[in-house]
């Protein structure tokens, strides 16, 4: 495990795992990947720390990262954090994701947003019931008397989806729904409904503001807007020049006129000059007597 604020870090909203996350790797990348995607959080995945657990070395596992950084899968930069004392300081941050993510993905999770992802045709399983959904069809297990149809729990389900958004579990639901049972039960959609708009916990408070990121350049470590960091490596390591605007031209009118403004200085401090220096005419030149 690295220090405290080091290490792998996972990206949020990444699809399921599955066996060809990174088919679109070359192998020795891609092995790479698969190992250090199935890492913990915190973990160091430094070259020199990877060196030792996998069968390359560090200038191929630098190589190799670099790779999995410009497929997306990879960036480093800094997140700036409270602490316990209510103080802000930067952590150093390596974040990875298995799902693969374009620069402008990146942009906006380094704005603290989530950016929603579109299902993808070829990974989307078959459409499934929701958890709300699954857990009214399973109370008629615990309790018989609730057992409901599944127009019934398609009806109930926004409701119990509502508590799930107020951070109750499914035990804290299912133990407000089964207990205390009247004898018997008449209508066991009507009951699990008026208990459900009964007895919804409070909403819970806000959620504290999304933390501030910035990422940096993976070669020499300068921070930069994402927009400056494509794949996450700066201009300049890349070898790009920034293009610079060449000088603005002055009309021609212009340059006469200034040209002619100069000639008349120049020609004002020659007069000046020459009157200072010739004295005027029966004028006798001074003398001095030496000492």
């Amino acid at each position: 495990m690295a220090n405290p604020g080091y290490g792998k870090r996972a990206a949020p909203g990444q699809l399921p795992r599955t066996n060809h996350d990174f088919a679109h790797l070359p192998p020795r990348e891609a092995a790479i990947a698969a190992y250090v995607d199935r890492l913990p959080d915190g973990t160091d995945i430094s070259v020199k720390t990877l060196a030792k657990q996998l069968p390359y070395g560090q200038c191929a596992l630098r190589t190799a990262l670099n790779r999995i950084q410009q497929a997306g899968h990879l960036r480093r930069g800094r997140e700036r954090l409270e602490t316990a004392s209510g103080e802000f300081r930067w952590i150093t941050r390596t974040w990875f994701t298995r799902t693969a993510r374009d620069d402008g993905w990146w942009a906006t999770f380094t704005r603290g947003d989530v950016p929603e992802d579109a299902p993808d045709p070829e990974r989307a399983g078959p459409a499934t019931r929701s958890r709300a959904h699954i857990l009214l069809a399973a109370l008629g297990r615990t309790a018989p008397a609730l057992s409901l149809s599944a127009a019934e729990c398609a009806q109930l389900a926004p409701l119990v989806e509502e508590w799930f958004s107020r951070g109750a579990t499914e035990e804290t639901l299912r133990a407000a729904l089964t207990a205390g049972l009247p004898t018997p039960v008449h209508s066991p959609a009507a009951l699990l409904q008026r208990r459900l708009t009964d007895k919804i916990p409070p909403p819970t408070p806000p959620a504290p503001p999304p933390p501030r990121r910035r990422l940096e350049c993976t070669e020499c470590g300068v921070p930069g807007h994402p927009e400056a960091l494509p794949g996450g490596v700066c201009r300049g390591c890349r070898g790009e020049r920034t293009p610079t605007r060449p000088p603005a031209l002055l009309p021609a009118p212009a340059i006469h006129t200034r040209a002619g403004e100069i000639r008349a200085a120049m020609s004002l401090k020659r007069t000046a000059a020459t009157s200072i220096s010739t004295p005027p005419a029966g004028a006798r030149p001074s003398s001095f007597h030496r000492p």
